[in-house]
This record gives structure tokens, C-alpha cells and sequence, in this order.
């Protein structure tokens, strides 16, 4: 399976004015445990990182201490997440049928969530890791910020990554995005704005992206429990 991975933005809303992914979590870069979690998958065999210009001597420093035993590709990002995903995707080897995308800032992912999408995307052309929303959600007006509906908690998911498609579909996705001048988050709205269909795999609570300090510590604290405290 070949993996993609979008690592080309920055931390505003970390305070930071570097690439967050580069920022210490416990000993390590926090793109450095994605990579773990990547080189422990035993579905993906080819790993692509999306990167600036201004970060590649640094990501491939990270690399080459992590030891990763699985090839590691840098590839130049885009303007937006969109831009560096259409990127990489031109960027796979011609024989890659299948991929997974999977946001450098979720950096708790584990092997097993990887291997169930690589496992899924082989039955189906496209799907996200989600889990349901657990919240009461509200849609508000932006100007009078009065409530305007309370949808069904039950037909609610928190989209994450990794999300996984079929290559060729996906190119043709991005190119159709690009043509009408689309404006997406994830990649799984360009299938939906194609009308394809893009199925859930049940994600992982612990799944956060480390976007603000809270997050951070957050995921400072799930790690040391998941690595005993040391």
C-alpha cells in the first residue's frame, strides 16, 4: 500500500512560526511518530511526505535518525493542503492502484488503523476514518450567530485521516476540482463533489490532530500513557 503524507503547513494556531510537525512531542518531532506508526504498518510499503521547500533538509534529517527501514519520498507541496495532496498524487509510481492519505499532524495514529483502511480500500473506491460525534451539534447563522438547526446527533462523524481511495479516481477528482476552482479540506469531499461514493471506517478517539497547545498536550499525555510513563 502507498501512503502519502501532507506535511507542508504551518502552526498559527499553535503560536508557532515553523511547521508544527517539526515541534517536540515528548522526544521526538511530531511528524516523527506518524513515521513510526507508518514504518510499523504491515500493509504500507512506500511512504510519500509532502513538504516545503523551506522544511525538506529538516524532515530528511528526522528521517535518517528514525532508522525507517521503508522508503521514504519527499515530494515538493503546494499553496494548500489540496494543491500538496494533487502533488503527491503525481508523485506515486505508476503501478500504485490504491493509496492512503493521512495528515502529518495526526500523529497518533496507530499501525492497526492503517492496515484496516489499506485492508477496506481494496473493496470499495473510497473511504475516511471517522468516528460519531458525541456532541449536540448546532448550525448557526455567522452574522446574527443565532441557532439555526440541531441536526441528529446519530448520522453525525468526526471525519479523520487516514483516508484512502482509488488512485486513478482520485487523480480525475483533482483535476475536476482544479478545473471549477473547488475549495476543499479533505479529499473525501472532492470524491463526494464527484458524486462517488466514500464509505467510514471506524477511527480512533485518540486520533487527534495536534492543531493548538491543548492538542499538544493532549497528545503528550496519551502517549505517555500508551509508553507506560517513561
Amino acid at each position: 500500500m502507498y501512503l502519502l503524507i501532507p506535511a507542508a503547513g504551518m502552526g498559527r494556531r499553535m503560536g508557532s512560526n515553523r511547521n508544527k510537525l517539526l515541534l517536540t512531542l515528548l522526544d521526538k518531532p511530531l511528524i516523527a511518530w506518524t513515521l513510526l506508526a507508518a514504518q510499523a504498518s504491515e500493509r504500507i510499503r512506500w511512504i510519500g511526505v509532502i513538504v516545503q521547500q523551506e522544511d525538506w533538509a529538516n524532515l530528511q534529517e528526522i528521517v535518517k535518525n528514525l532508522s525507517l527501514t521503508k522508503p521514504i519520498h519527499f515530494i515538493l507541496g503546494g499553496a494548500t493542503r489540496q494543491d500538496s495532496v494533487y502533488n503527491g498524487l503525481q508523485s506515486l509510481p505508476a503501478i500504485a492502484e490504491h493509496v492512503l492519505i493521512h495528515d502529518g499532524a495526526r500523529c497518533l495514529v496507530t499501525p492497526a488503523l492503517f492496515d484496516r483502511c489499506a485492508e477496506a480500500i481494496l473493496h470499495c473506491q473510497g473511504l475516511i476514518a471517522a468516528v460519531p460525534v458525541k456532541d449536540t451539534i448546532k448550525i448557526v447563522d455567522q452574522k446574527t450567530h443565532l441557532i439555526t438547526n440541531t441536526p441528529d446527533r446519530r448520522q453525525l462523524w468526526a471525519a479523520q485521516t487516514p483516508q484512502a481511495f482509488e488512485v486513478e479516481r482520485l487523480k480525475q477528482c483533482h483535476a475536476e476540482g482544479r478545473r471549477l476552482g473547488w475549495e476543499v479540506t479533505d479529499d473525501a469531499a472532492l470524491f463526494e463533489q464527484c458524486q462517488l461514493p466514500v464509505q467510514i471506517v471506524e477511527g480512533e478517539e485518540t486520533n487527534l490532530k495536534v492543531t493548538t497547545p491543548v492538542d499538544l498536550a493532549l497528545a503528550e499525555f496519551i502517549l505517555r500513557q500508551r509508553l507506560g510513563d517513561r
